[in-house]
C-alpha cells in the first residue's frame, strides 16, 4: 500500500474525475476529495493547475498531477497488481479504446447540448455508431477484456452512467441490439467503485446542468419534469 497522502481536486459531474476516483477505490488508496467550483476556482487551485481543470491530484502536499490518464497510470503503478492487461499488445489495445472512450465523451457533450432536434438526432446516430464499434470489440465479459476489471472499464463506467440518467427523459433505443455492450454496462453499474464515484445527487445535478445548456435535450427534460410536476 502506498504511504503517500492524496488530495483530489474534483467536480461532482466530471467524468474524468470519476475515472480517478474509481481507480482510488479499486486500489484501496485513502484520499481527500475537494470539489472545485470551476466557474470561480480558488486561487490555490489556479496556482497549481496549469490547465485550470479537474481532476488535479496533489501528492504528499506538494506535487500536483493533472490529466486523468496520467493520474490513473500513477495510481496503478504505485500499488500492487496492475489494472492493465499483462500482455503488452493487449495493454496497448486497451489503451487505444481508452482514447475511444474519451472521444465518446465529446460526442455525449454534443448530444446533450445539441441546439435542435436535427442536431440531436445526428449526435444520437454518432453515439449509436460508436456503440456498434464497441460491441465488435467485446469478449464474453463481464468486462472489456473478460473477467478482470481494468482501467479501460473505469473509463466507460462514467460514459454509461450518462445514459442511466438520460434514458428516463429521452429515447431508449441507443443500446438496442447490443447484447455485449448491455452486459458490460450492467456489470459496471453494479461495481461498487463505479457507484461510489459520484454523489447521491449526481442525477439531479446532471439534469439541472443539461437544462442550463438550453438545448433540445434540456427542453425535453423540462417538459418531462413539468408533466411529473418536478421543479
Amino acid at each position: 500500500m502506498t504511504a503517500h497522502t492524496i488530495k483530489l481536486a474534483a467536480h461532482p459531474l466530471c467524468p474524468y474525475v470519476q475515472r480517478s476516483t474509481i481507480l482510488l477505490q479499486e486500489k484501496n488508496i485513502p484520499y481527500e476529495r475537494v470539489n472545485i467550483d470551476l466557474d470561480n476556482p480558488p486561487d490555490w487551485f489556479l496556482k497549481i493547475s496549469p490547465l485550470g481543470r479537474v481532476p488535479l491530484m496533489i501528492v504528499d502536499a506538494h506535487t500536483a498531477l493533472f490529466e486523468s490518464a496520467v493520474i490513473c497510470e500513477y495510481l496503478d503503478e504505485i500499488t500492487p497488481g496492475s489494472l492493465h492487461a499483462a500482455d503488452p499488445l493487449e495493454k496497448a489495445f486497451e489503451r487505444s479504446w481508452i482514447e475511444f472512450g474519451s472521444a465518446m465523451l465529446g460526442t455525449i457533450w454534443d448530444f446533450y447540448t445539441a441546439p435542435d432536434r436535427e442536431a440531436y438526432n445526428a449526435r444520437q446516430q454518432e453515439l449509436k455508431d460508436k456503440l456498434i464499434l464497441l460491441e465488435a470489440q467485446l469478449k464474453s465479459g463481464p468486462f472489456f477484456s473478460g473477467n478482470e476489471f481494468h482501467i479501460v472499464d473505469a473509463v466507460y463506467g462514467p460514459v454509461f452512467r450518462y445514459f442511466d440518467v438520460f434514458e428516463k427523459f429521452v429515447e431508449r433505443d441507443l443500446f438496442s441490439g447490443l447484447p455485449k455492450v448491455n452486459h458490460w454496462r450492467q456489470a459496471l453499474a453494479q461495481r461498487e467503485s463505479v457507484q461510489k464515484a459520484v454523489g447521491t445527487d449526481y442525477a439531479e445535478r446532471l439534469l439541472d446542468f443539461v437544462v442550463q445548456q438550453q438545448g433540445y435535450m434540456g427542453e425535453c427534460i423540462k417538459d418531462q419534469r413539468a408533466s411529473l410536476k418536478i421543479a
